[in-house]
C-alpha cells in the first residue's frame, strides 16, 4: 500500500493532510489556555468594573464638595459656590464614566471588529444589489471606525474596489454617527429608548441618504484616479487568520488608538458641558433651542456642520444642553451634524470626489438630519 507521501508525490502535488501536526496541536493547546487565562482575568475586571462605576456618582459628590472647601479657604475668587460645586461634580462625575464606558465598549467592539477587516468588509460589500448594500453599509458602520475622518480612508477602500456609489456613502454616513460610543453614551445618559431611536433614525438617514446619491447617478463626478485603479481590481482577498488571543490584542490595541485619539475631545466636552451644567439657568435654552422655536434644528444644523468632533466628545455637551431646557430633537441634530458632516471631512472627501457630489452629500444628510429632528421633536 502506498504511503500518504506517495500518493501526494504521484498526483504531482504538495503532500499534506488533514491531520494536525505536532506544531499545529501544541499552537491549538496554547491558544485555548490563553482563552481560558483571558476569561478568568476577566471575569474579576468586570466585577471590579462595575463595582467602580456604581461608585462614581457618590465620589464625585465628595471630591466636588473637597475641591470647593479648597479654594473657598485658599482666599480665591470663585463666585457662586453652588454654581462651581455644581459645575465640579458634573466634570468628576462624567469624566471616569465617559472613559470607563468607552474603554469596556471600545474593547468589545475592538474583538468585534477583528471579525471585519477592510478586506472582508469590501468583500461582503463588493457584488450585492444596492439596495441590500446600502443596508450592510449602513450596519457595518457600526463596527467601524467612529469618527467622520477616519471613515474616510474606508470609504476611498471602497470606491477603489468597484463598490456602488451609493453604497459607499450609506457607510461612510453610518460609521461616525450610529457607532458603538455614540450607542453605549446615549444609552448611560438618557436610557436605551433614547438610543435605540437615535440607532434607527441614523442607520435609515444611512440608507435613504445612499441610496438616493446612487439613484442621481453621479459617478461622473468621482476623481479619474479611482477609476484607473477600478480598473486593476481583482476581487483577490487574502485574509489572515487570527486566533482568540490575537483578537483579545486586536481589542487592546482599539482601545489605545482610539481612546489615544479622542481622549482630548472627550475631556474638552465634558469641561464645556461642566460650565453648561453650572452656569447655564434652568430652562434658559428653552427659548432657543426648545420646541418653541421652530427654525432651532434648521439653526442646530446649519452651526453643526462645519464644526469637527466625535460622538465620545460631543455627547457630554448634548446631555448639558438637554437638561437646560433645549429640546431633544434639537440638539440631537444638532450632534448628528457634527459628527456626519464636518469640514475636515469635506477637505478629505475632496480627493476623491468633485466638489458637485460633495455638495450633493451634504445637502442630502443634511436634510435627512433636519426631518429627524423635527420628528424627535415631535414625539418626545
Amino acid at each position: 500500500m502506498k504511503t500518504i507521501q506517495e500518493k501526494c508525490c504521484a498526483c504531482n502535488i504538495a503532500c499534506s493532510t488533514d491531520a494536525p501536526t505536532a506544531v499545529d496541536t501544541t499552537a491549538r493547546s496554547a491558544d485555548k489556555m490563553n482563552t481560558v487565562k483571558y476569561v478568568l482575568a476577566g471575569i474579576p475586571m468586570l466585577l471590579a468594573w462595575w463595582f467602580i462605576y456604581k461608585s462614581l456618582e457618590p465620589v464625585a459628590g465628595q471630591l466636588a464638595r473637597y475641591t470647593v472647601q479648597f479654594l473657598s479657604t485658599s482666599n480665591l475668587s470663585i463666585g457662586n459656590v453652588d454654581h462651581l460645586r455644581s459645575s465640579v461634580e458634573f466634570f468628576f462625575y462624567d469624566t471616569p464614566k465617559v472613559f470607563m464606558l468607552l474603554i469596556l465598549v471600545v474593547f468589545g467592539v475592538g474583538i468585534i471588529r477583528s471579525y471585519f477587516t477592510p478586506e472582508r468588509t469590501r468583500k461582503i460589500l463588493a457584488g450585492k444589489r444596492e439596495s441590500v448594500g446600502n443596508v450592510l453599509a449602513a450596519l457595518l458602520g457600526i463596527v467601524t471606525p467612529f469618527c467622520s475622518c477616519s471613515a474616510v480612508p474606508l470609504f476611498i477602500g471602497f470606491l477603489t474596489a468597484a463598490v456602488p456609489l451609493g453604497v459607499t456613502f450609506s457607510f461612510l454616513i453610518s460609521a461616525p454617527m450610529v457607532n458603538e460610543i455614540a450607542l453605549v453614551l446615549l444609552y448611560g445618559l438618557f436610557g436605551w429608548k433614547i438610543a435605540a431611536i437615535y440607532m434607527s433614525t441614523g442607520l435609515i438617514i444611512a440608507m435613504l441618504a445612499g441610496w438616493t446619491i446612487g439613484r442621481l447617478k453621479m459617478e461622473r463626478h468621482l476623481e479619474d484616479w479611482v477609476y484607473e485603479i477600478q480598473a486593476g481590481v481583482t476581487g483577490v482577498y487574502d485574509e489572515e487568520r487570527k486566533n482568540f488571543s490575537d483578537r483579545i490584542r486586536f481589542g487592546l490595541e482599539a482601545v489605545r488608538d482610539i481612546v489615544g485619539k479622542v481622549w482630548i475631545y472627550v475631556i474638552l466636552g465634558i469641561a464645556v458641558g461642566a460650565g453648561i451644567h453650572g452656569y447655564v439657568p434652568e430652562g434658559y435654552l428653552a427659548s432657543i433651542m426648545g420646541k418653541g422655536a421652530w427654525w432651532s434644528v434648521l439653526v442646530a444644523v446649519l452651526i453643526g456642520i462645519p464644526i469637527y468632533s466625535n460622538a465620545a466628545g460631543i455627547i457630554p455637551v448634548v446631555s448639558a444642553l438637554i437638561e437646560k431646557g433645549a429640546a431633544m430633537g434639537t440638539v440631537l441634530a444638532f450632534m448628528m451634524s457634527v459628527v456626519a458632516i464636518s469640514f475636515p471631512e469635506t477637505v478629505i472627501l475632496r480627493k476623491v470626489l468633485k466638489p458637485r457630489l460633495i455638495l450633493v452629500f451634504t445637502g442630502v444628510v443634511a436634510v435627512g438630519i433636519i426631518i429627524v429632528g423635527y420628528l424627535f421633536n415631535a414625539l418626545i
